[in-house]
């Protein structure tokens, strides 16, 4: 890479990192915890769908079970990502998340690279925006007039193009803030949602990101809604 230096901006519902076991984040719902052992077992039973569909199509959002023990499940890996890195992630978030969540119904997790949540209630299409998590780098940069007009830019072109069916819910583009600063942006909604609500998705994390005193300016800056992300990092897509 030389001394090209990149900045990455990532905005997506849902995100897991392959290479590492932490996650970026995770809820569990403590007013939905499991009532009875086939609800359980239902829930062991959809990770493994939701696995391999991820694994085949890179999203899937699936049910397991009847009446009032039926799961609703979700799964999808980040748009840029290598079916290897895919497949590693989300077999991981599967065995991580009944570790983190062993009691819970309703639980979601996310990594750099994919995404996974169930719950008893259908889910399915919906923006919430429940739960939220946030970090910040520490540094700002050093020009924010030239970052902020690019980053907004940026991210009104790939936030529409996200929402243009056949696309799936995803966005990617970059702009070169100096000749040795390139800035890359991603967008992505989970694909059970459809043009509106992922729309309203993608507003309510660049609303979140711009929240004054906390993003505004940030070299790094990452927000984890149950909906969105939006992520400034060091990191290069895997493919742009």
């Amino acid at each position: 890479m030389g001394f090209l230096s990149h900045l990455l901006i990532l905005l997506l519902l849902c995100t897991i990192s392959a290479e590492s076991a932490d996650p970026s984040g995770v809820f569990c719902n403590t007013n939905a915890n499991i009532s009875n052992n086939q609800i359980s077992s239902n829930i062991d039973r959809l990770l493994p769908q939701l696995v391999q569909g991820t694994i085949l199509n890179g999203y899937i959002a699936t049910s397991f079970g009847k009446a009032e023990n039926q799961v609703y499940g979700l799964a999808q890996c980040r748009a840029d990502v290598t079916g290897n890195d895919c497949k590693t992630c989300i077999e991981g978030a599967a065995t991580e998340i009944r570790k983190r969540c062993p009691k819970q119904a309703d639980a979601r997790i996310w990594y750099d690279y994919c995404f996974l949540r169930y719950d008893i209630k259908n889910f399915f299409g919906e923006v919430d925006t429940g739960y939220g998590i946030f970090y910040a780098n520490v540094q700002n940069v050093t020009d924010p007039d030239t970052f902020n007009k690019e980053l907004g830019a940026l991210i009104d072109q790939i936030s529409s193009e996200a929402v243009v069916p056949g696309n799936k819910g995803n966005g990617r583009g970059k702009t070169k803030l100096t000749p040795f600063l390139t800035l890359y942006a991603l967008v992505q909604c989970t694909r059970d949602l459809s043009q509106l609500p992922c729309k309203q998705c993608l507003a309510i994390a660049v609303d979140t990101f711009n929240f004054p005193n906390f993003c505004n300016n940030k070299k790094g800056c990452r927000v984890l809604i149950v909906v969105a992300m939006f992520d400034t990092n060091s990191i290069l897509f895997t493919s742009l």
